[in-house]
């Protein structure tokens, strides 16, 4: 579920392709989605999760929270809690009391090291079509174009006028379709650095698993 999530959210904002060449119009409305985002001091989102498995029957749903700013962010589930400060993670199971803290390569471009990417993705590896333009949306296809990728396309749902991210579709070769809504989008919220940080004395009698 996690690998999931993170990839959805890591797609947060992507990539696509339909032809030789991506569509002009869509790299424009990524191009000022990614620059209202990436010139904010942090996004904010409040999501709905679901993720439905053809081949298991399976379809589970979740509520959550995140906020990226720069290449930091914490991620808030109901079984799970990330904080990541640019150098180091912490991931909290709360039914199980621990956390695990591990240290991102410096050269791993993955959304777990270096979140702010997911913002600009959409200009390599991947090729983009406009599906529909909305009285009040876009909605953005993106097709990879390595033949190995994991993935079968990626739908985007891009607000008017705000270029604000109102849902991902991410749909898996294995049968397995990740949709996100996003019930609210802010880039107004200034983060402190102990947003990112895990808080050690607020977890009392918490296992702590060291890694790095």
């Amino acid at each position: 579920m996690m690998k999931s999530l993170c990839a959805s959210i890591a797609l947060l904002l992507v990539q696509f392709s339909l032809a030789a060449q991506s569509d002009e119009q869509a790299v424009k409305i990524l191009d000022r989605f990614s620059g209202a985002a990436l010139s904010a001091p942090s996004v904010a989102m409040l999501f709905d999760i679901e993720t439905i498995d053809q081949a298991e029957g399976t379809n589970n749903k979740m509520t959550g929270t995140i906020i990226i700013s720069k290449d930091r962010y914490r991620l808030d589930l109901p079984d799970n809690t990330i904080w990541f400060d640019g150098e180091t993670s912490w991931s909290y199971l709360p039914a199980e009391k621990e956390v695990t803290i591990t240290r991102p390569g410096k050269k791993d471009d993955s959304f777990q090291s270096k979140p702010s990417a997911v913002f600009s993705l959409y200009k390599k590896d991947y090729k983009v079509r406009l599906l529909e333009e909305k009285e009040s949306s876009y909605l953005i296809d993106l097709y990879p174009e390595k033949l190995d990728s994991d993935h079968v396309r990626i739908r985007l749902s891009i607000g008017k006028p705000a270029n604000d991210l109102k849902g991902v579709e991410y749909k898996y070769k294995n049968g397995i379709t990740v949709i996100l809504t996003v019930k609210e989008y802010d880039l107004k919220q200034v983060p402190g650095n102990d947003t990112f940080i895990f808080q050690a004395a607020r977890y009392k009698g918490v296992e702590i698993n060291d890694m790095r």
